[in-house]
């Protein structure tokens, strides 16, 4: 490792501190919580999946706050215009000259974190122009390309109710995403706590832990956590084995479109993101089985069989993490 012990250390003690911040406005969602942390120090976007009124907002509007970042949301609907999120240029007159000049007015993509507010109610050609951001993390407009600020962090959410009427993102363009996160109901005590504190007088205000500039440096901590050979060839095996191809028991019945090597990198990142997390610096086994099910969800196409035997992708991820045993 190029850091030193006392970098990682206040490194470990930060990412506590955040965690604790982010507790301060969301009660329970733990696991919700630490997804949305390794997709931020892995460098990727998140996609959440949940019913309205589980507190995804209030969850990237919390995460802003406690890292001094720039938060944004864009409600996406039918109408919405690619220029809408980009931004556009207008027509400005120089009052000395009298000349007039089109000036770029950047648009809401143009903040540290963005909350895609129902992404797949909005068509094709606007959802491509946030992807295409998400990709490069710049905006080209009128041939001038305007480099996005950084760190950029995308939280996009859909929601599984009301299908009528959404364009369900294609499965090349969810591939964009690091994480595909679910979003449960919370527990009954979880849920008496949110009615006590958000019905009283008290404030749940969030603290700043750490400064933007922070989480660059932490995205750079990450890629130093060690991994194994082993672990790479493990992962790399889970990863084929979920093509149809592969000849693995069941997955050529259940699975019409297997992952990419885009899995295999988000897996290898967000198991080193999560190990720092936890105050590890090798990736281990758990951090691989942890996080195959939101890595590899969004990027299997599953067969008419499957769903006609109501097989789901988190099923399918299952049964390749127990017909690919690690290496050992």
């Amino acid at each position: 490792m190029t850091s030193t012990e006392a970098d990682i250390q206040a490194t470990l003690k930060q990412l506590g501190e955040l965690r604790a911040a982010i507790g301060k406005a969301i009660v329970g969602q733990d696991a919700v919580v630490e997804q949305l942390l390794i997709g931020l120090l892995a460098g990727g976007h998140c996609l959440l999946e949940g019913v309205p009124g589980l507190g995804k907002t209030l969850l990237v509007r919390s995460l802003g706050q406690a890292l001094a970042l720039s938060f944004r949301r864009i409600q996406f609907t039918p109408d919405l215009m690619p220029s809408d999120i980009l931004g556009t240029e207008i027509l400005e007159e120089d009052h000395g000259t009298g000349k007039r000049h089109f000036k770029f007015q950047p648009g809401p993509v143009f903040t540290n974190l963005l909350l895609a507010d129902e992404l797949n109610r909005t068509p094709p050609k606007t959802q491509a122009a946030l992807l295409e951001a998400m990709q490069e993390h710049t905006v080209s407009y009128a041939g001038i390309t305007h480099a996005l600020p950084e760190p950029f962090f995308v939280l996009a959410t859909q929601n599984p109710l009301e299908q009528a009427g959404t364009y369900p993102l294609p499965e090349a363009q969810l591939d964009r995403f690091l994480l595909h996160i679910r979003v449960d109901y919370p527990s009954e005590n979880e849920e008496r706590d949110i009615l006590m504190q958000t019905t009283g007088s008290g404030s749940s205000r969030v603290p700043m832990v750490m400064a933007g500039e922070a989480v660059l440096g932490l995205q750079k901590l990450v890629r130093e956590v060690h991994i194994s050979p082993d672990m790479l060839v493990w992962i790399n095996r889970l990863v084929r084995a979920s093509r149809p191809q592969s000849q693995t028991p069941g997955i050529g019945q259940w699975v019409k479109w297997g992952a990419g090597p885009r899995a295999g990198q988000a897996l290898v990142l967000s198991a080193k993101a999560r190990a720092l997390i936890h105050g590890r610096f090798a990736v281990t086994e758990d951090d691989v089985r942890a996080l195959a099910p939101p890595v590899l969800r969004h990027r299997l196409l599953l067969t008419f069989m499957a769903e006609a035997e109501q097989k789901s992708a988190d099923d399918v991820v299952a049964l390749l993490l127990a017909a690919v045993p690690y290496p050992r």
